[in-house]
């Protein structure tokens, strides 16, 4: 079922936001409204399409900006800088955009005596569940800067890999767009002035060169039917990507890939271990940490899981015996879970496997990267090289005839 994210007030004219499930936004309204509820704002959680590139804490504006604001508001409460006059700071030394008037926002909250965390729940396209947790978790506690430290850390290191393989699929994507261009380009301006040619002939032609001709003229004639298919394509797509059984379909595929899915899989869970060690680290409930990590994954499959965990834990289970059960945790998470359950030391083993499982994500990156460069600079060769070969064996042909 959908997750909604809302931002409303009560009939008392408190301020509230939050998130809830229903099969529709029409369905999500009525059911703030039967609550007492009355909305402000009212979203789905999450956009489809952000995958891999989730924001895991930020929303528009992006992890960069979020990770050096919570950096200096980190390093300002350290100084014993109070917190309304360390958000005005951060206002007044923001460049002109979305942050700046939520920073102003936040600090107007503050100075009617909100706290910091409150104050910032009411911005959920900058601050998202995980974060306020945190920071509430912190302000609870007396541990804000370091709770702020982790986050910075925490999303600094989100957008290096997100960074990372930005770069690693710059190459191949240019080379796939570069390809592709030179090849339409044959296709559709080359080869037909070429095919005159072999016209005015009249020879038999080698059958590569019938193929080639013939892809030609199918371009040229029906590339507005080529257009039209892929339109209504990510029309279709984009109109069931809004039902959530083909969500879960889709989340369930995509594991299931070679080579994508385990890339995913180590994804996944690099941001579950991460993301929950936090959320224990700052002082969150561990069922409530559950639910907020759940929202943090964009994988379906892997959200269900997690929230059927949190169900058994309200039951009286264990996190490691819980995550044991199902097929989706590797043993290594797993038996470091159950170490750190019984050591005490869960937040430190939830980071350390978190780490490990980055570790083997990079390096299969980098390896399907390595792999995947000299294969597409093969299939390019491969593609000119059919065409030229098309080309040439008429002609060639033409010059036996003429001898």
């Amino acid at each position: 079922m959908p997750t909604f994210r809302y931002s409303a007030y009560t009939a008392e004219g408190r301020d509230t936001v939050g998130t809830l499930e229903a099969e529709s936004l029409k369905e999500a309204r009525q059911r703030l409204k039967r609550d007492g509820l009355f909305p402000r704002e009212l979203s789905p959680a999450e956009e489809e399409g952000a995958a891999p590139g989730r924001r895991l804490f930020g929303g528009r504006t992006g992890l960069a900006e979020i990770a050096l604001v919570t950096r200096r508001l980190a390093t300002l409460v350290g100084s014993q800088v109070p917190i309304f006059e360390a958000v005005t700071t951060l206002g007044e030394q923001e460049e002109p955009g979305e942050l700046k008037k939520a920073l102003g926002r936040i600090k107007e909250r503050l100075a009617e005596g909100a706290s910091l965390a409150r104050a910032l729940s009411l911005e959920p396209r900058l601050f998202s569940e995980s974060y306020v947790a945190m920071v509430a978790a912190g302000e609870a506690s007396g541990s804000l800067e370091t709770v702020l430290e982790k986050l910075a850390l925490f999303l600094e290191e989100q957008r290096a890999i997100r960074s990372k393989v930005t770069a690693s699929l710059a190459y191949p994507l240019l080379m796939i767009v570069v390809g592709g261009g030179v090849m339409l380009f044959l296709l559709t301006f080359v080869i037909p002035k070429i095919v005159t040619i072999f016209e005015d002939n009249k020879a038999a032609l080698p059958l590569i060169t019938i193929a080639l001709i013939k892809t030609s003229a199918f371009l040229r004639h029906f590339w507005w039917a080529l257009l039209g298919l892929a339109a209504g394509g990510v029309f279709l797509y984009r109109r069931l990507a809004t039902q959530e059984g083909f969500r879960l379909r889709r989340d369930r595929w995509l594991l299931g890939l070679p080579v994508v899915g385990g890339l995913t899989r180590h994804l996944i869970l690099s941001r579950f271990a991460k993301v929950l060690g936090l959320l224990l680290a700052s002082g969150v409930p561990v069922i409530k940490a559950l639910e907020i990590t759940a929202q943090v994954l964009v994988n379906r499959v892997y959200r269900g899981a997690l929230h059927g965990i949190a169900t058994e834990l309200a039951e009286g289970g264990n996190l490691s015996g819980a995550l044991r059960k199902g097929a989706l945790f590797p043993p290594l998470l797993v038996h470091m879970v159950a170490v750190g359950e019984k050591g005490g030391e869960l937040e430190e083993m939830l980071a350390k496997a978190g780490n490990a499982f980055e570790r083997e994500f990079d390096t299969a990156v980098s390896g399907l990267m390595a792999l995947l460069e000299p294969l597409l600079v093969l299939a390019m060769g491969l593609a000119v090289g059919l065409v030229v070969l098309a080309v040439l064996l008429p002609i060639f042909e033409l010059n036996q005839l003429v001898r």
